[in-house]
């Protein structure tokens, strides 16, 4: 299914994808509206102590999964990995299931990227249709798939560098703001994590919750398992990033959260709305002004549009290489496993497409309930694909050693095993099923609520468990697995 040469044969994937692209892939992907936008509630609601501890406690969680990820992908580096692995590590059902519940979740997650876009084009066009930038956006982000996976890859690297600049910037800034260099509006330091209840404002139940929020910004970081079919030298380029994702998590979430917690209080009441409409309630905003930078509003509008860009576009690779491989194993009509010349699966294309912009087409014109099930189902099974790849990689190390395979002999292998997928899926689980708790705690359940915060896992067990039944599937034996030896470039 890969190929690196053009040839007069069928065409193929591309290894396209250069070490600098998967970098940048592997921390960019996650460096979104959840960071520029939605940590200052996070902050508001667990106080300083208690959102740095579930960023740290959920970056954590999601190394560990990159560094199984990282050994899967380095061993069998396939653009639908997620559902290649659970299929032949797990069960086929369970492949299945998670191959096009993360499609679905990409494709819709499309739509919300572009209905974020036009509320930040109306900061500075407040008179211009919204529907128009989200129009020509999904055109953008159609254009730089469909031309070739450098395309998509290049793109990325040049938005991905724009915000790991930003972040960068912002906690220089804020440093000169801690140690005095910059004299802010108010006093930088760890006074103001003496204010009120802080630093654990909330208690356990706000931890929870701000661990749900922290769960969803970190979500992107696993297109790096997908980008892996088309790049080069895998068994060394994924290490590599992979090995990076650590400090790159600690550097971009942790200190960023840090310094906000140290420069902004807690009690300040810009945190506690999370709205990508007023930029100026940014926490990176609310930073860059106390330093004096009064132009923040309008770089870091232009910063979060390029995020925004950025998220649609690797949504749509995603989905689009997930659909392509479902299509080649047989799980998708044919039609969808047709590749252009160039290796670019554009039937596929078309029709994640057509669907991000039907689900942006529910927000903009339809039931607005309808839209919110969508989304969702969108972010739970971001969570269903972290399980799955917790769960393969279990299963693959311990067929792999049981076969007899020396672990020295894979490209890359966690160290943390099998602590870090165990982890892993415990910290996942908890989160998944702790979304909406508290709606059980009440005299009176609102089971409208429940069901749209929980869809996304019967819709997964339903796919799982129909494709079960009818094809008679059963869970993989850890002696019947197969392991073909490493992949050649």
């Amino acid at each position: 299914m890969v190929s690196e040469t053009k040839t007069t044969e069928a065409p193929a994937l591309r290894r396209a994808l250069k070490a600098r692209h998967l970098t940048m892939i592997a921390i960019g992907g996650s460096i979104g509206t959840g960071l520029f936008v939605a940590s200052g509630a996070t902050i508001s609601a667990a106080g300083p102590g208690g959102a740095l501890f579930s960023y740290i406690l959920i970056g954590l969680m999601v190394y560990f999964l990159m560094t199984s990820l990282g050994e899967l992908a380095a061993y069998m580096p396939v653009s639908g990995s997620f559902s290649t692995y659970g299929q032949k590590y797990v069960e086929e059902g369970f492949g299945f299931a998670l191959g096009w519940n993360y499609w679905y979740n990409w494709a819709v997650t499309i739509a919300v990227d572009l209905v974020a876009a036009q509320l930040v084009m109306t900061w500075w066009f407040p008179d211009t249709p919204g529907w128009i930038w989200s129009a020509l956006f999904l055109a953008v982000i159609f254009l730089l798939n469909y031309i070739s996976v450098r395309g998509f890859g290049e793109a990325e690297y040049w938005f991905s560098l724009i915000k790991v600049t930003t972040v960068i910037i912002f906690i220089v800034v804020g440093v000169a703001m801690i140690v005095g260099i910059f004299k802010g509006a108010e006093p930088a330091g760890w006074s103001n994590w003496a204010i009120g209840d802080a630093p654990f404002a909330g208690g356990f139940a706000a931890m929870i919750g701000v661990a749900m929020i922290v769960g969803f910004s970190f979500q992107g970081t696993e297109l790096i398992g997908i980008a892996a079919g088309e790049s080069e030298d895998p068994e060394k380029n994924i290490p590599r990033a992979v090995r990076q994702v650590f400090w790159r998590i600690l550097l971009f979430y942790v200190f960023a959260i840090l310094i906000i917690s140290l420069i902004i209080p807690y009690t300040d009441p810009s945190l506690l709305r999370n709205d990508v409409k007023d930029i100026s309630v940014s926490p990176f905003t609310l930073v860059f002004q106390h330093a004096g930078l009064l132009s923040a509003a309008a770089v870091m509008n232009a910063v979060i549009l390029t995020a925004v860009l950025s998220a649609g576009n690797s949504g749509m690779y995603a989905s689009t290489r997930m659909l392509y491989t479902l299509a080649c194993d047989g799980k998708a009509p044919r039609i969808f496993a047709k590749l252009s010349r160039g290796g670019v699966p554009r039937n596929a294309l078309y029709a994640t497409t057509v669907v991000a912009g039907l689900c942006f087409l529910t927000s903009m014109f339809g039931n607005q309930t309808v839209y919110l099930w969508l989304l969702n189902t969108s972010g739970m099974t971001g969570f269903i694909a972290w399980l799955g790849i917790a769960i393969s990689h279990y299963r693959f190390r311990r067929g792999y050693v049981l076969q007899g395979h020396d672990i020295n002999d894979l490209p890359y292998r966690s160290g943390f095993f099998p602590l870090g997928p165990i982890f892993a899926f415990v910290l996942c689980l908890i989160i998944t099923l702790g979304q909406n708790y508290e709606a059980f705690l009440s005299d009176t359940i609102d089971w409208g609520g429940v069901m749209a915060t929980y869809i996304g896992i019967p819709l997964f067990l339903i796919i799982w468990f129909g494709y079960k039944l009818s094809k008679g599937t059963r869970f993989v034996r850890y002696s019947e697995m197969d392991f073909p030896g490493r992949f050649k470039k």
